[in-house]
């Protein structure tokens, strides 16, 4: 991979606490990938990076899934302190950024992105997969400037694999689009209301 300069195209999200995302050329093919550096901890005591099962854990669910509607895990490169992440080039900008551009939705175009949304959330859930951090910010557009911009759900970096019959008992995800029932001992599942509430929070700005 030859690692270019992140101002060749617009990514909107260049960098956060632990990473940074980088655009990268594949040699064989001349393919665009956008490459998620992300630093791990070198050692248990370590505040300074993020732990290497929380890592590991994110690609083991991206190399799970393939589905129009969610972002695709390419290749992935690996050293004592860092991990490489190739991922699907989305230079559509975020889904709420399209829709603070437009001041407003048809009710058609709100349709299709919601319906876009869905299907990649059922597909995660037939698989028992849950995000845990589904918000507007993580939502992105394959391409903006086309007819029907397609929807692609990112950044997996506190989904779970679920198993069936066992409550989950974590409080992760983003303070405002937590249901506030969730915030609870009882587990995450237990409250389908609470959940409903998150997601309302998530669609409003349709």
């Amino acid at each position: 991979l030859t690692v270019v300069l992140p101002s060749a195209i617009n990514l909107s999200r260049c960098s956060g606490h632990f990473g940074v995302v980088r655009l990268c050329r594949e040699r064989s093919t001349g393919n665009f990938y956008a490459a998620k550096f992300v630093k791990t901890r070198r050692c248990w005591g370590s505040r300074l990076g993020l732990q290497r099962a929380q890592v590991e854990r994110e690609v083991a669910i991206l190399r799970q899934l393939d589905h129009p509607n969610i972002m695709q895990l390419h290749d992935l490169f690996a050293s004592r302190a860092e991990v490489v992440l190739v991922l699907e080039l989305i230079s559509g900008g975020e889904l709420f950024d399209f829709i603070a551009e437009k001041e407003m939705l048809s009710e058609e175009e709100a349709i299709e992105f919601l319906g876009q949304i869905l299907s990649g959330v059922e597909y995660l859930h037939a698989r028992l997969i849950a995000h845990f951090d589904l918000k507007p910010e993580n939502i992105m557009l394959q391409e903006k400037d086309v007819p029907k911009p397609r929807i692609k759900i990112i950044d997996f970096g506190l989904a779970q694999q679920l198993e069936d019959g066992i409550t989950f008992k974590s409080l992760c995800g983003t303070p405002q689009y937590i249901g506030t029932g969730l915030a609870h001992p009882w587990g995450w599942g237990q409250d389908p209301q609470a959940r409903r509430e998150g997601g309302g929070r998530m669609v409003l700005p349709l």
